[in-house]
């Protein structure tokens, strides 16, 4: 969306102190600087920002490419971690820092580019972005372009595709004659569940929450946008979230959660689940099914744990209106505004995605880490997973989904409409009878005007 009144930076700063966030295939990838202060950039010294990774190995040879590279070119280097599992306020703080005209010169992140965009906090980098897609091919997912685009420039070098999936116990579906990929419906997938349920010996169907996490806020919206429902029209700019298919959507939601009928599969506590609790149970083997980033399976596969080879990945679920909605997400290498080491950071980005720097942090990624561009997608990559094709039909999936925002383009607005939580709250109210189906609906769409008119794009 390129409207002039979601780049109101009165309206971005409303959201800035709050967590970045951006949906993708159904999971919500957050990204969030720690506690301590920003580094200060500085001429001649080259300062880096990299995200905190789920495997150690992985974030020990990133930064070891980064420390080789600068002591190659004979630059100082101030390099540095942020933690990505925590909400904070990295916005409000690089805000400041570029303002104060010390920011840091590059990062790699999964923050929200149309954010960082909106707030002037990042430089124009199509010029590196020409030079990538030449060398190693088109970007995957189609969506990269969508979120890191703005008024025909690229803000942001996609560095790694990843994606969410749903995870099934082959074994404990086929005990029942169920075959997993047979589940391609919401309905399926939840009577599946229900079936293979077996309490008394800890064993739960579902392991998806609707609390508040991004476990939680991406179900809830692939759930709804697969029924038809959505935050606002194609144009982004009307909001109609109270509509019969929000609302038909809400409705199986407080059935599968609230219901007699479907208790029996849902582990206890999980409507106070957050976004390790059911990493936690599909490892240890108390449910069936679930919905998360690659985290769970890279874990189970680096620990020896037998759930692994016994994991399918599946699409998610298609519903009345739409058949499976999923893509895959990019993280992100971005140039903040005033660097003064211009130069160097762009040098920097092309050596990372260097095949012989890039593919030896995909080996040790257990599908977390992946490529970004086509061409670095062989089937040498592809083989050596036997769930690996699955994640590829996803990050290659002709039909744009552009998750948060869908049917619109990735905006701000949408975007904070995460940030506050809307989803999940719409979800308590009802599981806490304070509201019915109707009325939580009504009001989590009032809470969404209430944003967009923050920011000026008046209903």
């Amino acid at each position: 969306m390129k409207n002039k009144e979601l780049s109101r930076r009165d309206f971005l700063k409303t959201v800035a102190g709050a967590s970045a966030v951006v949906m993708a295939g159904g999971n919500l990838l957050v990204y969030a600087q720690d506690e301590k202060d920003l580094p200060q950039g500085a001429a001649g010294k080259l300062t880096v920002i990299h995200r905190t990774e789920y495997f150690s190995e992985v974030q020990d040879l990133f930064r070891a490419d980064v420390e080789e590279f600068a002591k190659e070119k004979g630059i100082e280097l101030d390099i540095s971690t942020a933690n990505p599992e925590v909400f904070g306020d990295f916005m409000a703080k690089m805000l400041a820092a570029v303002t104060a005209g010390n920011a840091p010169d590059l990062a790699y992140h999964s923050l929200s580019i149309p954010q960082l965009y909106g707030l002037g906090l990042v430089e124009d980098v199509s010029n590196v972005m020409e030079q990538a897609v030449a060398m190693y091919g088109d970007v995957v997912p189609q969506t990269a372009e969508r979120f890191a685009v703005q008024d025909g420039k690229w803000w942001a070098i996609p560095f790694i595709s990843n994606t969410a999936g749903w995870f099934a116990r082959k074994d404990i579906f086929e005990a029942k004659g169920i075959d997993v990929h047979s589940l391609d419906t919401w309905d399926k997938r939840r009577d599946a569940a229900l079936a293979v349920s077996d309490p008394a010996n800890n064993m739960w169907g579902w392991g998806v929450t609707i609390n508040q996490s991004g476990d939680g806020h991406g179900f809830i919206m692939n759930v709804l946008h697969t029924f038809g429902g959505s935050i606002t029209d194609e144009t982004g700019l009307k909001v109609n979230f109270d509509s019969p298919e929000t609302l038909a959507a809400v409705e199986w939601l407080t059935e599968t959660y609230t219901s007699e009928k479907y208790k029996p599969m849902l582990p206890p506590g999980i409507e106070s689940w957050g976004d390790v609790s059911n990493n936690e149970a599909y490892l240890a083997g108390t449910i069936a099914i679930t919905q998360n980033a690659f985290s769970v399976y890279a874990k189970a596969k680096a620990d020896g744990n037998p759930v692994f080879e016994n994991t399918a990945v599946l699409h998610a679920g298609a519903g009345p209106a739409s058949g499976p909605l999923e893509s895959g997400a990019n993280s992100w290498f971005t140039i903040f505004k005033g660097t003064k080491n211009r130069e160097a950071a762009e040098e920097l980005i092309l050596h990372m995605l260097k095949p012989e720097i890039f593919t030896p942090m995909v080996a040790l990624g257990g599908g977390l880490f992946l490529p970004a561009y086509k061409d670095l997608w062989t089937d040498d990559l592809v083989n050596t997973d036997p769930n690996f094709k699955v994640i590829e039909e996803i990050l290659f999936n002709p039909v744009i989904y552009n998750g948060t925002s869908h049917p619109a383009m990735p905006n701000a607005a949408a975007d904070a409409v995460l940030a506050a939580s809307i989803p999940s709250q719409m979800m308590a109210n009802i599981t806490t009878g304070r509201m019915t189906p109707a009325e939580a609906v009504a009001d989590a769409h009032k809470k969404i005007v209430d944003i967009f008119e923050e920011g000026g794009i008046m209903q």
